[in-house]
């Protein structure tokens, strides 16, 4: 398509196409060059505001260039760098979107946002609109040529800036109707491109022959009334101003031919069919009409370029408020002028329903959401948001919220600044939309931000928690931390907060309340734990040994006082331990049920020693009538001398045993009375004095049963079965002891005094009983004498001093195992039979044991043994045989080995 104008040769002249010769621009006249010699300087082109005078006849050898045929590889730029011309829409309807795209990009257009102003003009064909708009705007259309005849000139639609006027305005010099080369038929072309006019321009220019007024055709009426009724249907009011250009103005006053015209646009706008939604809708709604009456360019040139010039004044500020186009509506902003134009020139072309606002808001949709598209790439892409989101994937970022807000506020406000000037409802909508999108970008990093907030108030909590435990009541230090670290939590996240969101934090601060109240409870249940096992040590250490001891006594206040004991302890322990619950704060069901716990520990002590106790009741029996049988009533050991009635004591001591007895069977934490030792006594002590019943199970014993009467099970700890075989064994383990009385009662009667003493105490005790500390003086000489060969061996022979510590240590080891010096303590006969009976298993088990020792390390068996062995030696066991009792769980077993 060749460029209409001429522009800038980017660095050559025009005159370097045919060498030696000068264009000419002249009014009605096409380029011509004359060979003449003229330099490329002598390239005229003419002022603004000024027509091109018709110059002298061109000489016989000038050469004719029609502008129109100079090459548009060439014509680059406008020959003035304010006017840039390029043609909008070809004749055939074609829409040139390079050219628009171009110019745009030339003119800077894209740069004024709402601050421009399209002007338009329409009118018939050669009626004198483009040399119109070149002294008026500047502009450098091109111009019929009077001297070729009258004919078409401007095709299709053609766009240029005007020159010097602010703000920008962009002139559409739109094809002449009623033009011959269309014809009569072909009129759509002049309707769409008048339509075209009023649907972008804010002014139109109508320009028409002042002797035209009052006619139908020659005034373009049919060609409004068309337009009118088509633009109501697709577009809505925008309010364009309607210019009425008189040309050739004749003595008819300005104001007589206003109101004509007028009364003929509102009797246009009156008849012609409306739509529904317009059938009330004023003329005033679209249009703002004025007129203004120009002089004939031909007869009057210098009135006309006055007047001219007088009118170019009202289109400086014409979007002002009073200005041309000041109140018009619907402005679509420059940068998106080109889509808005190929839409509605489509939209007419194609005869679509469209109202001006829908396309507005097309408009604004496309270009609004190119730019958001552009912004959220943008931030995609930027390296400080790419840096943010690696650092709070790790650890927290310190004013993570002010930069994250940063951020987003820049792109947001890039966003608004370059859609300041589009419909505000689709740019509050699509920015909501980018808002949105740069909100879903960013949440997984402020959510992991919470979750490192988070983790690290957790973790502050717990240890300050654990200090301040230390120093205060549990449920104190609980509250107390509980609430400073949820507001240093909040605190937390308000750091965190984005500016341009509203996202709640409360479904982590939930979960951090979750987290902490876990820990709070694990804590608490250690701490309770650990206070329960305080106080039920307290209470193992206040009742085991007492209770042993009272056990060990065996007598009729021995329950008693154990009841007593264990209510004492037990308040004293429940009364500490509920003082120290207060501070935990638990509800009053915890409270007793911890105290109950506590209580039934107390019990199951109680309980557990009576049972450990029950399992040593033999040793207890044997212990006790051994302490019984061979001391006096003022605990000095008996000396058998004759005088004493055996049978009584026998009997005495064996009393106390069974009455030991009879405390070790059942527990009696209840306070209720029962026949147990009643029962006892009947069967075992009246049997043994009633002779051969004793041997055999009467059928009405009360002990031929597993079970004592009215007493559970799981109070019993020792069956009367069991009983009754405890009392063979202690009889028959006894029987030897009563035996060895009876001996040394007659070995009293039969031997003198000194030497009674010397065998039943020994040679020290015969000797302290005859008031000397040290042997006879015959003894001392006998010794020294008859020992002095052995000791001058000993001294000879070194070997027999190992032979002889070898036998030291045996004899040592025999002399602790066996007790020796408790043993003759009760005298020296008394001894010697004691030792024989317990000589052999102490030697077989010392040998066991260190055979045992050499094979294996030490066994926990063998501790517990030794263990048992000193606690009997300690509570002065000098029984005649050893028991062994085997606790299971049908009741306890109890079993000696046989006398030898």
């Amino acid at each position: 398509m060749a460029s209409q104008g001429l522009c800038g040769m980017d660095g050559f002249s025009i005159a370097h196409l045919v060498t030696g010769g000068c264009l000419n621009r002249t009014a009605g006249h096409p380029l011509t060059f004359s060979p003449s010699s003229c330099s490329a300087a002598a390239l005229l082109k003419p002022d603004r505001g000024e027509a091109f005078r018709p110059p002298s006849p061109p000489p016989a050898d000038a050469v004719e260039i029609s502008c129109f045929e100079v090459s548009s590889e060439y014509l680059r730029k406008e020959m003035d760098e304010d006017c840039c011309s390029t043609q909008l829409i070809d004749g055939d309807g074609a829409f040139n979107v390079a050219g628009i795209k171009h110019f745009i990009k030339t003119v800077k257009l894209a740069e004024c946002g709402l601050s421009y102003a399209v002007v338009s003009i329409m009118g018939p064909q050669s009626s004198g609109k483009s040399t119109l708009l070149n002294h008026l705007f500047g502009t450098n259309f091109r111009e019929m040529d009077a001297f070729r005849g009258r004919s078409q000139t401007t095709k299709g639609i053609w766009l240029a800036r005007c020159a010097d006027i602010e703000p920008c305005t962009i002139v559409m010099d739109l094809e002449g109707t009623d033009g011959r080369e269309r014809g009569e038929d072909d009129t759509t072309f002049e309707k769409q491109s008048a339509l075209f006019a009023l649907a972008v321009s804010d002014i139109v220019l109508i320009n028409m022959w002042c002797h035209d007024i009052g006619r139908e055709q020659a005034a373009n009426k049919p060609l409004l009334k068309t337009v009118f009724q088509v633009m109501m249907r697709l577009f809505s009011p925008r309010k364009t101003t309607l210019l009425f250009v008189i040309r050739d103005k004749t003595k008819t006053p300005l104001e007589s031919l206003e109101p004509i015209l007028r009364e003929d646009i509102q009797k246009i706008w009156d008849n012609v069919p409306k739509p529904q939604a317009h059938k009330e809708t004023a003329l005033s709604e679209f249009f703002n009409v004025q007129v203004v009456a120009l002089s004939s360019y031909e007869e009057k040139e210098e009135q006309f370029k006055e007047q001219v010039a007088s009118l170019r004044q009202k289109f400086y500020h014409s979007i002002a408020p009073g200005g041309l186009a000041g109140d018009r509506r619907g402005v679509i902003p420059a940068s998106g002028f080109s889509f808005s134009a190929l839409q509605i020139w489509e939209v007419i072309k194609e005869n679509k329903d469209l109202d001006l606002p829908a396309h507005k808001v097309m408009v604004a949709t496309v270009r609004c959401e190119e730019i958001a598209n552009e912004k959220l790439a943008f931030i995609n892409a930027d390296e400080e948001w790419l840096q943010l989101e690696k650092a709070v994937q790790h650890d927290l970022v310190p004013g993570f919220g002010k930069k994250l807000s940063a951020i987003l506020d820049k792109c947001l406000s890039g966003y608004d600044m370059e859609v300041i000037y589009f419909d505000e409802s689709v740019r509050t909508s699509k920015r909501q939309e980018l808002e949105t999108k740069l909100l879903q970008l960013v949440n997984p990093a402020y959510q992991s931000m919470l979750g490192h907030i988070r983790e690290k108030t957790l973790n502050d909590f717990k240890e300050a928690l654990d200090k301040a435990i230390e120093r205060e009541g549990f449920a104190v230090a609980v509250d107390d931390c509980t609430q400073s670290f949820l507001l240093k939590f909040d605190k937390g996240c308000e750091d965190a907060a984005i500016e341009q969101a509203r996202w709640d934090p409360s479904k982590v601060r939930e979960k951090l309340r979750r987290d902490i109240d876990v820990y709070v409870t694990s804590v608490r249940a250690a701490k309770l734990s650990e206070l329960t096992t305080l106080y039920e040590g307290q209470l193992n250490r206040a009742l085991s040994e007492p209770v042993e001891a009272l056990l060990d006594a065996a007598s009729d206040d021995t329950w008693p006082a154990i009841r007593e004991l264990l209510q004492r302890e037990t308040k004293s322990a429940i009364s500490r331990f509920s003082s120290t619950l207060l501070a935990f704060d638990l509800d009053q069901a915890t409270v007793d049920k911890m105290i109950l716990q506590v209580e039934e520990y107390a019990k199951s002590v109680v309980e557990s020693k009576a049972k450990e106790e029950a399992g040593r009741v033999l040793i207890r029996m044997k212990d006790r009538f051994s302490t019984l049988f061979s001391h006096d009533v003022d605990s000095m050991p008996r000396i058998w001398t004759g005088k004493e009635d055996i049978k009584a004591i026998t009997k005495t001591a064996r009393s106390a045993s069974l009455k030991l007895m009879s405390v070790m069977t059942v527990i009696r934490l209840d306070d209720k009375n029962d026949k147990i030792e009643n029962a006892l006594s009947v069967s075992l002590m009246d049997a043994s004095d009633s002779g051969g019943s004793s041997r055999s199970i009467q059928i009405l014993d009360p002990l031929a049963s597993s079970s004592w009467e009215e007493v559970p099970p799981t109070k019993t700890l020792i069956t009367p079965v069991q009983c009754r075989s405890l009392w063979r064994q202690f009889k028959s383990e006894t029987e030897y002891t009563v035996t060895q009385a009876i001996s040394a009662q007659a070995f009293s009667q039969t031997y003198p005094a000194f030497l009674q003493s010397f065998w039943c105490f020994g040679p020290a005790e015969a000797n302290k009983r005859n008031n000397s500390m040290l042997p006879p003086p015959w003894a001392i000489v006998a010794i020294l004498i008859l020992g002095f060969n052995e000791f001058m061996i000993l001294l000879r022979n070194p070997l027999y001093l190992v032979v002889i510590f070898v036998i030291f240590l045996v004899g040592k080891a025999l002399w602790v195992q066996l007790d020796i010096s408790g043993v003759f303590s009760n005298g020296a006969l008394p001894g010697l039979l004691s030792l024989s009976t317990r000589f052999l298993p102490t030697v077989m088990n010392i040998l066991k044991r260190l055979a045992d020792e050499g094979q294996r390390p030490a066994a926990p068996e063998h501790n517990r043994n030794q263990e048992l062995e000193t606690k009997r030696f300690r509570n002065g066991t000098h029984s005649n045989s050893s028991s062994n009792i085997t606790s299971s769980e049908s009741g306890i077993e109890y079993s000696s080995p046989p006398t030898q």
